[in-house]
């Protein structure tokens, strides 16, 4: 039997090639997360639902209102829509998006009013009171990190910290951070 051996190029762009002729124009509903508008025009954004995201560009055509390309109203964080698309697939990194082609708003998104709800809870019961705030040290002694021990992420937080400020003592508190007990 022979072997079909690819590069990581080539699997890559057989990947892209599947993908952007297969899902060329489709509708993706979903909330709006981790919205970024960088000086080029384009705006980049997640989209998401309880249980996937995928990553989303609005790219700035001219002649189009840069703050919000393609819609008659302005992307927020938090915002539910409806988008018309095509998947593509962005090869130096093997990562694929949605590039975006139009946007209907469908309201706040579930995810955005549960956190409302949360913060105007903990609201009331006083917990954002300008009493309670303790002001900010200019150099924090001790920094608490939750995350997993063994992720890329307390590896770079640990790198950044020993080179910035390395007497500050990093406290971590491990949790799971994917899978099924990572909500718990």
């Amino acid at each position: 039997m022979d072997r079909v051996v690819f590069s990581v190029t080539s699997l890559t762009d057989t990947i892209k090639n599947l993908l952007e002729e297969s899902l060329d124009n489709l509708w993706v509903e979903g909330e709006v997360s981790n919205l970024r508008r960088p000086a080029s025009g384009h705006i980049y954004f997640t989209l998401k639902d309880e249980q996937s995201q995928i990553r989303a560009v609005l790219f700035r055509f001219p002649g189009r209102r840069p703050t919000n390309n393609h819609a008659a109203f302005d992307l927020e964080e938090g915002m539910k829509i409806l988008c018309r698309g095509r998947v593509s697939v962005y090869v130096p990194r093997g990562e694929y998006q949605i590039i975006i082609d139009a946007v209907e708003p469908q309201g706040l998104g579930a995810l955005q009013k549960a956190f409302d709800q949360l913060k105007a809870r903990l609201e009331q019961e006083g917990l954002f009171a300008a009493a309670r705030k303790k002001p900010l040290p200019f150099f924090p002694g001790r920094i608490g990190v939750i995350t997993s021990p063994s992720g890329a992420v307390i590896r770079d937080i640990m790198n950044i910290t020993a080179r910035r400020c390395p007497s500050v003592d990093i406290l971590i508190c491990p949790v799971r951070v994917q899978g099924t007990e990572a909500a718990a």
